[in-house]
């Protein structure tokens, strides 16, 4: 079982061409004859962020010179998160025809999803670097830590989105499950209020893996190292995350074609 999966997600990495080529290009055909193109996401974000950074900066008295950058960097990063977990909870069925007519490796169309949804991270990630311009940088000396946070972050995703597409192409109620629980996720997350607000309901925020994500790639962005707590939680999901998905995936991988 593990040599069946360790050999599909080796085969999977090999065709990376294949897959990072399919993500691409379904990004430009959702924006095909556009003048803007893809960047047509990075306008819609940006509208977003000035939205809800205006009113919520207000209701919540912050310093928008502060507020802006930390909701930038949480919105960007959380949208990475909730369309890759949506989108993987689809890979099989989606790409149901060429499972069914080509023997290709099962785990492409996950790494797919993620590279995807990359491709849209580099196109928002352009509004924190003019927040940056404007805003200036917190600290310069802990921003190359964005790196390794970024990558233990996608590293995260996709062993989430894994399990999410392969329990969807057996349960196919569950991709509305997710995209609910996504949803109560957004809210229960600090995404648009910082993680010291919630002084009576701590418990929410220390109790909730999501919040630790976010604040491994976030903090680096606002000046400041991720603490050993966020590390370890961090890596401790992406350990036992991996084992489980591997060994869910290995187990049921014959059968993705029959349930699609």
């Amino acid at each position: 079982m593990l040599n069946l999966i360790f050999g599909d997600l080796r085969a999977s990495l090999a065709a990376w061409r294949l897959w990072t080529l399919l993500g691409w290009l379904e990004v430009r055909q959702r924006y095909a004859r556009s003048r803007v193109g893809p960047f047509w996401l990075t306008i819609s974000m940006g509208v977003m962020i000035a939205s809800i950074g205006l009113v919520y900066g207000t209701l919540f008295g912050q310093k928008m010179s502060d507020y802006l950058p930390f909701l930038s960097i949480s919105l960007v990063m959380w949208t990475l998160f909730a369309q890759t977990v949506n989108e993987g909870s689809n890979a099989y069925i989606a790409s149901a025809p060429y499972i069914r007519q080509a023997a290709t490796p099962k785990l492409l169309y996950v790494l797919q999803v993620v590279w995807r949804n990359v491709v849209i991270l580099f196109h928002n990630i352009l509004i924190i670097f003019v927040l940056f311009a404007i805003f200036g940088v917190r600290n310069w000396e802990v921003l190359p830590l964005f790196v390794p946070a970024l990558l233990l972050y996608l590293l995260n995703i996709t062993w989430i989105a894994m399990l999410a597409g392969l329990l969807s192409a057996r349960f196919r109620d569950l991709p509305q499950i997710v995209s609910a629980l996504i949803q109560v996720a957004f809210y229960v997350t600090p995404i648009i209020y910082r993680p010291d607000s919630l002084r009576r309901f701590s418990w929410i925020v220390e109790f909730n893996p999501i919040a630790y994500l976010i604040e491994l790639v976030r903090a680096p962005l606002m000046g400041q190292a991720p603490n050993a707590l966020v590390w370890g939680v961090s890596i401790g999901m992406a350990i036992i995350g991996w084992f489980v998905a591997l060994l869910m995936t290995g187990r049921y991988l014959k059968r993705i074609p029959f349930w699609v």
